[in-house]
Formats: structure tokens, C-alpha cells, sequence
């Protein structure tokens, strides 16, 4: 995966997403900033190396290092190029900065160890490491340089570590503390501060998605929510002219489409709104289509409603749906039970009817409604199961788990 400096004004992503970006490209921006640094000192050490009194007295007047100065050289270039590859710039560049702190180490000890003016480079390696990888860990390479370089000076200096010598290398030891205190407390920080965009950013985008449906709706609802409140009246107004009873019949029947279309408008616009409520819409719908269908539905609630998710509830609904109207159309049934069961872990809504039923095990061509009823329930990881046969009526059992896996594309 790579970052690009443009990802950050992508309006396409989201903000997690704009969060993993921004981190990428921070570290990206210190990583070069890493890179001018050691051109800087490699120009300094090309200049050391250019005169002789200076390169002797640092002890670096041999050709080995040179090989070092052009190795240097050649893994910061590389350095450079893989960075935009998060992972492999990452672990690269941690390696080269574990490499300049070995080839620092070599330079104070060869240059008087704990009394060398280049001790102070040490410092700025603990600057650089917190800076790229603020982690425990990742800090320890520059704080364990110091203990190394006194007991390589003892080793190579032949002598005891003398009071003057303690004393810099407490001061020094203090000073890599304080530096890392600061550090990790302005990275924490500002790691604070971005969560805190990042969770502005979300609650305007859900604000901007609520207030967009909400205006959807209010355009529905006084646009076609009006027309079909007018198709209902001219249906009604004629029905009352006509004297044929089948011309009165199929006007009837116009009327109660309409009536239906403007139900399930009106609970669309409820869920556009969050304002659908599962069990009243459900009991609202059994006892209107048994009104209309003039078909007995009997509709029974156990337990604590829970709340449920959206596409969940939506699932629920229209699954009733499609089962009442089933019966309606092909059951030839008598009557109709709607059970909705709130369990433990689960909710249950079941619907049978007193039917002719079928046999489930021989599809129907163009009759797809039981596959779409499974589909539903699969996608946010329930089931519905048909328990049917011929001329023992159907049973259809809807079960939906409450902790719900992410809807499935």
C-alpha cells in the first residue's frame, strides 16, 4: 500500500481511512527531513575527511572511511526511494538509522569517548529516533549508546571510568530522558488531536447524511406522497360514480395499490428519518393487510424488543411481507399467525398460515421470493427457514442474531 501526498484531500475517503493517511504521510515528511540531515552531515564529513589535520584528530584519517562515508551515502538514496511503500520504507529506514548510530558511536569513541565534542550527536539520534518511531522499543538503540560508548572507552582507553566521566554520563542520560519525555508527550498529543478531527469529521459526515435524508424526504413526502394522496381521492371519487359492479371492483382494487404504495412511502420516510419503530410497524402492517385482504392475522410479541440495526429491521419487514403476501396470493389459507420472539441471543419472527402449502423441494420458475427471503436473512447473518408440504400449510422462520456482522456488499 502506498501514500501519496494528494490522499489527504480525497474527499472520497473516509475518516479512518484520512487518519491512516495522515500518519503515513507525516512519517513520510520526517523520513525526508532524516534524509536532509544526513546529507548535511555527510557533507560535513566530506569535509572532515578533505582536510588532514581534522580527519587525525577525529581518528578517521584511514580509508575505511571512506568505504564508510560512500555506504552512507549510497543507503540514504535508497532510503529516499522507498519511502512512499509504508512498510518496506518503514523497516528501511529504521535499519539506516540504526547504521548512522553504529558509524556515531565509532566517531566519539575514536574521537575521546565521554569527553568527545561529537557526544552531543548522540542526543540528536535520540531526537530522530522518538521523532520516527515513537515506541518503547524503538527508542531503545539511541538510549543504550551511551552505556556503550563508556565501557568501549574503558575497553580501548585501558582505564577506570573517573568521576568526571560518571558525572557526563549522568548528564548526558538525563538529558536523552527529558528529551524522550517531551517528545512522547507532544506525539501523544498531537496523535490526540487528530483523533479528535478524525471523530469531528465522522459526526459531521453522519450529520451531512442525516440532514441529506431528511431533505430527501421532505421532497418525497410533499411530491409523490401528494400525488398519491390525490390518486386515492380520484379513486374514491369515481368508485362512488361507477354503478358496474366489475368497473367498481377494479377501482377498488386501483385504490388499494395506492393505499399500499403510500404505506410503504410512509415507512420509508420513517426510516430515512430513523424514526421507524420494528414492533408498532410490524403489528401496524399484520393488522392492515388483514383489513384489506380481509384475511385474519393474529399477531403475538414475547420479550424485551431490542434494538436493531437498520438493514436489520428493514430485513424483518419486508420478509413479513413477502410471506403475507405469499399466503395471500398462492396459500389459500384461512388464517394467518405472526409470532415475534425476543431471546436471549436472538430475535425470532415466524409466520404460518393454515394453507394448502407445496412442496419446497421443486422450484418454481419466475417464483424467487423464498430465495430472496434467505438471501436477506443471510446477508446480515441470520437464516429463514420454510417448513412446508402439501396440504399441511407453511411455517417460515426468521432468525436474526443480535450482535450483527457487517452488512455483506
Amino acid at each position: 500500500m502506498q501514500t501519496t501526498p494528494g490522499q489527504l484531500e480525497d474527499a472520497s475517503l473516509t475518516p479512518e481511512s484520512a487518519d491512516n493517511a495522515w500518519k503515513g504521510e507525516k512519517f513520510i515528511t520526517r523520513a525526508r527531513a532524516l534524509f536532509f540531515t544526513r546529507l548535511a552531515f555527510l557533507t560535513l564529513g566530506l569535509a572532515i575527511l578533505a582536510v588532514p589535520s581534522w580527519s587525525y584528530s577525529l581518528g578517521i584519517h584511514s580509508s575505511v572511511a571512506f568505504a564508510v562515508f560512500f555506504g552512507m551515502l549510497g543507503y540514504s538514496i535508497v532510503n529516499f526511494l522507498v519511502l512512499p511503500h509504508q512498510r518496506t520504507g518503514r523497516a528501511f529506514t529504521f535499519i539506516t538509522l540504526c547504521l548512522d548510530l553504529v558509524v556515531a558511536v565509532y566517531l566519539i569513541v575514536s574521537s575521546g569517548g565521554l569527553k568527545s565534542p561529537l557526544l552531543a550527536t548522540q542526543l540528536m539520534f535520540t531526537v530522530l529516533f522518538v521523532l520516527l518511531f515513537p515506541k518503547p522499543l524503538a527508542i531503545l538503540p539511541p538510549l543504550l549508546t551511551l552505556p556503550i560508548i563508556a565501557k568501549l572507552d574503558q575497553l580501548l582507553g585501558l582505564r577506570v571510568i573517573g568521576v568526571n566521566d560518571l558525572m557526563i554520563l549522568i548528564w548526558y542520560s538525563m538529558l536523552n530522558f527529558i528529551v524522550v519525555y517531551v517528545m512522547v508527550y507532544l506525539h501523544e498529543r498531537e496523535e490526540a488531536a487528530q483523533n479528535d478531527i478524525v471523530a469531528l469529521e465522522r459526526d459531521l459526515k453522519g450529520l451531512a447524511v442525516t440532514e441529506e435524508r431528511n431533505r430527501l424526504s421532505r421532497d418525497i413526502h410533499d411530491g409523490l406522497g401528494a400525488s398519491l394522496s390525490s390518486l386515492i381521492i380520484q379513486a374514491e371519487y369515481i368508485e362512488n360514480l361507477a354503478e358496474n359492479p366489475e368497473l367498481k371492483s377494479e377501482i377498488s382494487e386501483l385504490k388499494s395499490c395506492a393505499e399500499d404504495s403510500i404505506d410503504e412511502l410512509r415507512r420509508a420516510l420513517r426510516m430515512m428519518r430513523a424514526d421507524f419503530e420494528l414492533c408498532p410497524a410490524l403489528e401496524d402492517y399484520c393488522k392492515t393487510f388483514g383489513n384489506r385482504s380481509r384475511l385474519p392475522v393474529e399477531f403475538r410479541r414475547e420479550g424485551v424488543p431490542r434494538a436493531l440495526r437498520n438493514d436489520a429491521q428493514l430485513t424483518i419487514f419486508r420478509v413479513l411481507q413477502e410471506a403475507l403476501n405469499n399466503a395471500r396470493k398462492h396459500a389459500e389459507a384461512k388464517q394467518l399467525r405472526v409470532s415475534l420472539v425476543f431471546g436471549e441471543s436472538m430475535l425470532q419472527l415466524t409466520i404460518a398460515d393454515d394453507g394448502k402449502g407445496f412442496d419446497a423441494s421443486v422450484p418454481k420458475r419466475g417464483h424467487y421470493g423464498i430465495t430472496t427471503m434467505r438471501e436477506r436473512a443471510a446477508k446480515i447473518g441470520g437464516t429463514a427457514e420454510i417448513d412446508t408440504a402439501p396440504g399441511k400449510g407453511t411455517r417460515i422462520t426468521l432468525e436474526i442474531p443480535y450482535v450483527l456482522p457487517a452488512a455483506a456488499p
